[in-house]
């Protein structure tokens, strides 16, 4: 059967909108979206303290609400919305000491509850929802050892069950649901970035291995499409092979095929413009996105550019409004968001690449 061409949307269908600033200027924050509606929680403020700050911006009438705060400050916290509830999980407290606590806001009750912790400290996990249930996926212990642990939350009972642990331990992992699968790529095991990509069945609790992304690099961004995944950039660290180089920023780009199950072989023609790490990654329009973060420049990038999959090469999209790098995002099909992060200090910027509606 031969493969449907793939639909690009063309370049100038791309534009960033920007939405009225934050109330509080914050980085490692944790967004939700839920019911045209972006919930914004918790971060770190300029001080380096968990905030237990809580806003909602309502994304038609563009107005922000303060919200009442988090029962437990927390930074770099997990979320995810599931049923009409929004779910709050890990993360880290003013000792930068991972948290077990998990915490549910009803907005239309307008406030907090305790759930059942999560049996473990943890910060760094990656959760997912599905059907109504949450997966949490990996994190950072106490010890500060990554972890392998993958729960899942029974809402109804209240209740963490174990399921069978990923193969490689690991934190600050990135996941995509594709079909009855989460994969997962990347993330860190102490100082060392994670070149591990695994797969959990939902219906089998098994998991697959495949091909560990071919280069190591920290503060890399990944994204997929609808036919691939994509390891992006980062900081390249001195290795057995060039112990004595200084780490060094990189326009790398890996590309997993999934319908050959490989990483394709990198050219010199698919390589990023722009040499970027710690810097915001997604998909619209059948492009992947890459905008932000920091270079070789002394102050964040407000380069942005999209990879043409057809063409295997990148073109310049229009830079941020607000050129910063560590931000929060969150995607909807139309819309990718850069939520806070740094420019000199913490960030209050939100703003949204766009893609118009073509009819």
């Amino acid at each position: 059967m031969p493969i449907p061409e793939m639909a690009l949307s063309p370049v100038k269908s791309l534009y960033w909108e920007v939405f009225p600033s934050m109330v509080t200027q914050r980085v490692y924050c944790t967004p939700v979206l839920w019911a045209g509606r972006l919930y914004v929680l918790g971060g770190c403020s300029e001080n380096g303290l968990p905030l237990d700050s809580a806003e909602v911006l309502d994304l038609e009438s563009q107005r922000w609400c303060e919200l009442p705060p988090l029962p437990t400050a927390r930074a770099g916290a997990s979320a995810v919305a599931v049923g009409d509830q929004l779910m709050v999980m890990g993360g880290m407290d003013a000792q930068q000491s991972p948290l077990a606590s998990v915490e549910v806001y009803h907005p239309d009750e307008g406030k907090w509850e305790r759930k059942t912790g999560l049996g473990q400290p943890s910060m760094g996990i990656t959760t997912l929802e599905k059907d109504g249930k949450v997966y949490a996926l990996g994190g950072m212990g106490a010890d500060t050892t990554p972890q392998a642990t993958v729960r899942l939350y029974e809402a109804t009972k209240d209740q963490w069950l174990p399921l069978t642990s990923m193969p490689t331990p690991r934190y600050g992992a990135f996941s995509f649901l594709r079909g009855n699968k989460i994969y997962v790529l990347g993330g860190r095991q102490g100082k060392l970035p994670v070149t591990a990509f695994e797969a959990f069945d939902l219906e089998m609790k098994s998991w697959t291995r495949y091909p560990s992304i071919p280069s190591r690099r920290a503060f890399s961004s990944n994204a997929a499409s609808d036919r691939a995944f994509f390891s992006l950039g980062g900081l390249q660290q001195p290795g057995p092979h060039n112990f004595y180089s200084r780490p060094h920023f990189v326009s790398t780009v890996e590309e997993f095929d999934c319908e050959q199950g490989v990483w394709l072989k990198a050219t010199r023609s698919c390589r990023m413009r722009e040499k970027r790490a710690d810097f915001v990654a997604g998909c619209l329009g059948g492009r992947v996105i890459a905008a932000g973060g920091l270079g070789n420049q002394p102050s964040p990038l407000a380069s942005v550019e999209c990879y043409n999959q057809l063409k295997r090469r990148w073109e310049p999209v229009a830079p941020l409004p607000s050129p910063r790098c560590s931000c929060a995002s969150i995607q909807t099909p139309n819309m990718l968001f850069l939520i806070g992060g740094v420019s000199q200090g913490p960030s209050n910027a939100v703003e949204a690449l766009c893609l118009k509606e073509t009819v």
